[in-house]
């Protein structure tokens, strides 16, 4: 186990390498110029030239990439000019929001899913089937952006249950019992399309589950049809769903950029949406590359998961 975890960590570097080197690349070449968005009005030339020189920005791009590189190995993403701070601080203020909202999430559709898939598969072709099939339809089909402003809208404004936004309330407000209440409604939202995905590969997967010889000969022994679903069925669908889950865990962390906007969470997401808007791109490098490094991590977890639950991934 423990030189496969090895394995899976030195085949993660190269990963890495190749994102940072693509994130780069793409904020640094989109249109505009960093150092007229930060002058606005007083951008002359003498100005301009003066703040690229100051950024760094009249480099070549691959010493402008290696200077980089090596800060953020030394865990120094740089100074964000629009928020005139280094942008390891406010990364380290924005991860743990939007950790609680992602991790709520992927819990949601992992339980949620799995569940569903199960029963689906369960009562294929049955009524419990067919509404599970249109109902994991219909949350894979609608935007998440849109499926949160109807929830504001209705669980919020019209029925009052719920805040409109934000992570606690602006006045008496700060508890677990708060943050709880606050975080209901993003939470289920960033959750839906993900939870619909996994439901749909739990059903496959314990459908053909269900077809191999050792659940027949379970049944073929009288063993409670129950015991057979969750002492066997379920246990061996579990593993070829743990990578499926991982995945899942990295949309949930690319959806949370505009959940937390439409819900003003005060997370990640938010930071990139404003930060893009500022051509802040020193605060967009940092928040992507972290957003990207977790999504690493997440399946690096899940494999590891995965062969501790079957010792055959091992080998491959």
């Amino acid at each position: 186990m423990f030189g496969y975890i090895v394995r899976r960590l030195l085949q993660a570097i190269p990963v890495l390498l190749g994102i940072s080197i693509i994130v780069f690349l793409v904020i640094s070449l989109i249109p505009g110029d960093p150092a007229t968005a930060i002058l606005g009005a007083f951008a002359t030339p003498e100005n301009v030239a003066r703040v690229n020189a100051a950024l760094g920005l009249d480099r070549p791009l691959p010493v402008q990439y290696l200077s980089w590189l090596g800060g953020v190995l030394q865990g120094d993403f740089g100074v964000s000019f629009a928020l005139d701070r280094p942008v390891a601080d406010e990364l380290g203020e924005r991860i743990f929001p939007t950790f609680i909202l992602a991790a709520t999430a992927l819990v949601l559709c992992a339980v949620f899913g799995l569940l569903a898939g199960t029963l689906s598969a369960v009562r294929q072709y049955g009524w419990t089937d067919r509404i599970i099939s249109v109902l994991v339809l219909i949350g894979i089909s609608t935007p998440s952006f849109w499926l949160g402003m109807m929830a504001i809208v209705l669980f919020s404004i019209e029925l009052g249950w719920f805040p409109t936004g934000d992570m606690y309330s602006l006045f008496g407000g700060g508890g677990v019992g708060d943050l709880i209440w606050h975080l209901t409604l993003p939470a289920i939202t960033l959750a839906v399309v993900a939870t619909g995905v996994v439901a749909r590969l739990t059903r496959a997967n314990m459908l053909e589950v269900l077809r191999q010889d050792y659940v027949r000969t379970a049944r073929a022994k009288g063993l409670p049809e129950r015991l057979v679903i969750s002492r066997h069925a379920v246990r061996a669908a579990i593993g070829s769903l743990v990578p499926i889950i991982g995945i899942q865990a990295g949309f949930v962390l690319g959806g949370a950029v505009y959940i937390e906007e439409v819900f003003q969470w005060p997370g990640l997401g938010r930071m990139l949406v404003r930060a893009i808007s500022q051509r802040d791109i020193i605060l967009v490098q940092g928040g992507v590359m972290l957003i990207a490094t977790a999504f690493v991590l997440i399946n690096l977890a899940t494999d590891v998961i995965q062969s501790m639950l079957d010792p055959r991934v091992r080998d491959r």
